[in-house]
């Protein structure tokens, strides 16, 4: 009887509908679209930082034929807030959204037009040197965060897709 507890478990879970994302590895259909996507230069610190992150993810599944261009916009904003009685900032919010574009470079239509966004908490201390470092260190991990995001997002397309061909 304790034998079978498992494997009533484990033909429940092929019932519940969930379906691999990157199902056939790099052949797969997801895989193979990704690996299709050309990253194009993003503006400012935070767009190189975005782009290499994207490159990093992008650039493992790259096949040599770009299909589709991914043009990014950034908007990288710090704003002060946690104020003292004399009016001394103590704490930063920096937020880094991101609206995309993945265009069909044949066509020239755009596929899908997106957003996304993520912020970080910074302590402003007394040390200028430590606070610059805090909100570029911030920066970075913004970066790698939207980067995620818009792999995810890209990921999830290129299964409806495959879905729908």
């Amino acid at each position: 009887m304790r034998a079978l507890l498992p494997l009533a478990l484990l033909a429940s879970l092929s019932a519940c509908g969930m379906k691999p994302l990157y199902s056939n590895g790099t052949r797969g259909a997801v895989a193979t679209t990704l690996g299709d996507v050309a990253v194009a230069p993003i503006q400012g610190r935070a767009g190189w930082l975005v782009k290499n992150a994207l490159d990093d993810k992008l650039d493992a599944l790259s096949n040599g034929n770009q299909r589709y261009k991914l043009q990014v916009v950034l908007d990288d904003k710090i704003t002060g807030f946690g104020l003292l009685a004399n009016d001394q900032v103590t704490r930063e919010r920096r937020t880094l959204r991101a609206r995309y574009q993945l265009v069909d470079i044949a066509s020239g239509e755009t596929v899908l037009d997106a957003t996304a966004a993520s912020d970080a908490g910074i302590d402003i201390v007394s040390s200028e040197y430590a606070t610059i470092a805090a909100e570029n260190r911030a920066l970075e991990n913004l970066s790698l965060e939207i980067a995620d995001q818009i792999v995810t997002r890209l990921s999830l397309f290129a299964r409806e897709v495959s879905a729908a061909q």
